[in-house]
């Protein structure tokens, strides 16, 4: 049974750092394409970033040189690292996870990835 628990959202002030963490059982996230999207209500969800079994990853413009994807093999986790957050960044942040899907030329979109966590939520204050 596939789970993937996100963790580490809080609310912070601009220009701050935060670290999120996606804790994965019945994946195994060096071998699976993991994705890290957000949404806001009303919104579509925006996919934000996206690594595949060969270690590519794919950014949004929106977060471009900001976020980094990153995986720990031995935890099974991946990780979200927010760098200089925005007012805009603000938005519940969901872990997903593909076995099959590996085009990194952008980053894929939703339906591609067949399981999600439950999102954890961030919130950047001005």
């Amino acid at each position: 049974q596939v789970r993937l628990v996100e963790s580490g959202g809080v609310s912070v002030q601009a220009g701050g750092s935060l670290r999120l963490s996606c804790a994965a059982s019945g994946v195994t996230v060096s071998r699976w394409s993991m994705g890290w999207f957000r949404h806001l209500p009303g919104k579509e969800r925006e996919g934000v970033a996206a690594i595949n079994e060969f270690g590519d990853t794919a950014y949004a413009s929106s977060i471009k040189g900001r976020f980094t994807i990153s995986r720990d093999n031995a935890k099974n986790t991946l990780y979200l690292q927010m760098n200089s957050l925005k007012p805009e960044d603000t938005a519940r942040y969901y872990c997903a996870a593909d076995p099959n899907y590996s085009d990194m030329g952008g980053v894929p979109g939703a339906p591609v990835f067949s399981y999600w966590g439950q999102g954890t939520q961030v919130t950047v204050s001005s």
